[in-house]
């Protein structure tokens, strides 16, 4: 499963770029991906997932790309743990729901995470920093990633490629939006 659900590292790469900062949090950090390229660019990594085979899976990842030791790993709920935490951005990657979200022909945010949804989990996220990047399905419905910015608010979508074909979207809320 996370050999399929991890983000290309080259796409990895790209975000942690944009959401270079000191202390960031990747919410659902599966197997490493993204962590360990926030780990190359950032001070600090707190990365949660709530299953402890991919945090060991992740956690192993660092080791081998050399920045294990930027990396607070935390096996847990992120939700459950977002009140207490504090960062300059969070990055979420959240599971999809499997495999079969390419057979949509628009992707509901709230079909994430259910039956919490995308849309709860934004705003949970908001009240721990505005700076979020949102992953998320390249199919996804892109009016409901601007209603998350609210009135007044702003967000940039940035279509990922890899090899010339589409692979997901990020979503840029906060100071991480390109001017």
């Amino acid at each position: 499963e996370s050999w399929f659900s991890v983000t290309p590292e080259r796409v990895a790469d790209h975000i942690a770029q944009r959401c270079q900062c000191d202390l960031i949090i990747d919410a659902f950090c599966g197997a490493g991906g993204n962590a360990i390229q926030f780990a190359l660019l950032c001070e600090r990594v707190i990365a949660i997932d709530k299953d402890p085979r991919k945090v060991a899976l992740a956690r192993n990842n660092a080791e081998v790309y050399g920045v294990a030791d930027r990396i607070e790993f935390i096996v847990g709920d992120f939700l459950q743990l977002a009140p207490t935490l504090q960062a300059d951005v969070v990055f979420l990657s959240p599971p999809w729901g499997g495999p079969s979200y390419v057979f949509a022909d628009s992707f509901n945010l709230d079909q994430i995470l259910e039956p919490i949804g995308g849309s709860t989990l934004y705003q949970h996220v908001k009240k721990i920093t505005e700076n979020i990047a949102y992953y998320v399905p390249r199919n996804i419905n892109v009016d409901q990633l601007v209603l998350l910015a609210g009135p007044g608010g702003e967000v940039e979508i940035e279509q990922n490629f890899l090899d010339k074909k589409l692979v997901a979207l990020t979503a840029y809320y906060g100071e991480l939006i390109n001017e």
